[in-house]
């Protein structure tokens, strides 16, 4: 993972939240300047977190349910844009 170790600890920002939106049929997340529409695995990266699940972790269970070895460079991908953008933060 680039710029994040394994043991990194992200959560959503808080002035950002996961949401369904309707309209589009898809998961966004909210924050007060707009939205990110998301596609169902970055909403599940997402759902993961929580703050209390370390990078680690997150794509252990990625990897499981995806039954893919291959994920770590795009989840950091998503975490490291979402993160720029401030709506990820890590806890430790």
């Amino acid at each position: 993972m680039s710029d994040v170790r394994s043991g990194t600890v992200p959560r959503v920002a808080a002035k950002a939240r996961l949401e369904w939106d309707e309209v589009r049929q898809r998961h966004v997340l909210l924050y007060p300047e707009g939205l990110v529409a998301l596609n169902a695995t970055a909403a599940e990266v997402l759902r993961l977190c929580d703050g209390e699940r370390a990078i680690a972790q997150i794509l252990e269970t990625l990897k499981q349910r995806y039954k893919s070895d291959q994920i770590d460079s795009e989840v950091a991908a998503l975490l490291n844009a979402l993160a720029a953008k401030g709506l990820v933060t890590y806890v430790r």
